[in-house]
């Protein structure tokens, strides 16, 4: 233990953010328990190290009593007088001890154990980074795909991002420069474990927040957001201010801003309709692209019936029933299309079927 040692500790200190005092307070106990367990020393021992100098100091405490019972952690009056004047009985007596060979074992415990605080530090450093970034986008590099998962390089640390979050038809491939969500950060003893996802309908809501300013600033705001990655996305949106379209702040100049959105989504679709508190209007928006005639709700069931012209069908429900899913997602209601045609014929049954009851009646 030296100067360097030292100067070495106000360097992490300043690097690392590490409280020199509390390393130090630690490898002093450090070295103590080494001390005992190295010369099986029954013992208390104090240890000091000189904040300047990096000297250690060691001494055995001894209680002073009038009679020794125990030479190993007793010291009469007289002799405690000899180191110093001043002890009294009841006293305990610091005497100064060099061990052989202890600056030795004394430096690899230190080194030891501020290797152990650096690295618990970088991990609590890099844990607290990255808990503040939750919910967020962040950019990396792909590392490498192991046993489906895909590595991403995020600086000091590397991001996970697991089969479920990834979209089907991307490619990961090694050294590409990728923008992702940042789902969840857990502790583990390995340190901070980074997961994250292209699939989480926040990396959709956090790209419009970074495109459009008036989403950013809060006059356009996001209501909700229903999404199969890598397919389609349905985004609903209102505007806090009557002057503003919500729709065309997010379309931007010339489709400008949605489109960097679908490029950054690989040419993932995106609905953007207008958000309303009528259930009927915004049932009917959500259905987007498709033409809605008419849009029957039951508020008790929070169902809707939906009626289309007959050729609006099939994009109403969508390529396996997508739209219509997306639709229900996005709203919160249970949505059941029916054609022109079909809803009349359903009037007509329901029309026959009051007639027949009413003629049972009398």
């Amino acid at each position: 233990m030296n100067k360097e040692f030292i100067m070495a500790l106000d360097s992490v200190e300043k690097e690392k953010g590490i409280d020199k005092e509390e390393l130090i307070d630690a490898i002093e106990a450090a070295i103590a328990s080494a001390y005992k367990k190295n010369y099986g020393s029954a013992h208390n021992i104090k240890i000091n190290i000189d904040r300047e100098t990096g000297e250690i100091d060691v001494h055995a405490l001894k209680d002073i009593v009038e009679d020794v019972e125990d030479p190993v952690t007793q010291i009469g009056l007289e002799d405690a007088r000899q180191i110093h004047g001043e002890y009294e009985i009841g006293d305990v007596a610091e005497i100064e001890i060099k061990p052989k060979n202890f600056g030795r074992i004394a430096a690899q415990n230190a080194k030891q154990l501020v290797v152990q605080r650096i690295k618990e530090a970088e991990r609590n450093i890099i844990f607290n980074q990255f808990i503040e970034r939750e919910d967020e986008i962040i950019n990396g590099v792909i590392q490498r795909k192991e046993k489906n998962n895909v590595f991403i390089d995020l600086g000091k640390t590397e991001g996970i991002m697991l089969p479920t979050e990834q979209v089907q038809g991307e490619e990961y491939e090694q050294n590409k420069r990728i923008k992702v969500y940042l789902l969840e950060v857990k502790k583990t003893t390995k340190g901070p474990q980074i997961l994250v996802s292209r699939t989480h309908p926040g990396l959709v809501k956090r790209l419009f927040e970074s495109e459009v300013p008036e989403i950013y600033d809060g006059t356009v705001v996001i209501k909700s957001i229903s999404r199969e990655a890598g397919s389609r996305t349905k985004i609903a949106v209102f505007a806090l201010d009557a002057n503003v379209d919500p729709v065309g702040s997010c379309v931007g100049p010339k489709g400008i801003r949605v489109q960097n959105i679908v490029d950054e989504l690989h040419g993932e679709k995106i609905d953007i309709i207008k958000w309303s508190d009528d259930p009927k209007e915004y049932i009917a928006s959500s259905l987007s692209p498709a033409k809605v005639l008419r849009v029957d709700i039951n508020e008790m069931e929070k169902s809707a019936l939906v009626v289309v012209d007959d050729y609006q069908l099939s994009l109403a429900i969508g390529k396996e029933g997508q739209n219509a899913r997306l639709a229900a997602k996005l709203t919160g209601w249970k949505i059941d299309i029916k054609s022109k045609t079909q809803a009349e014929n359903m009037a007509q049954v329901q029309t026959a079927a009051e007639e027949l009851l009413d003629d049972l009646e009398l």
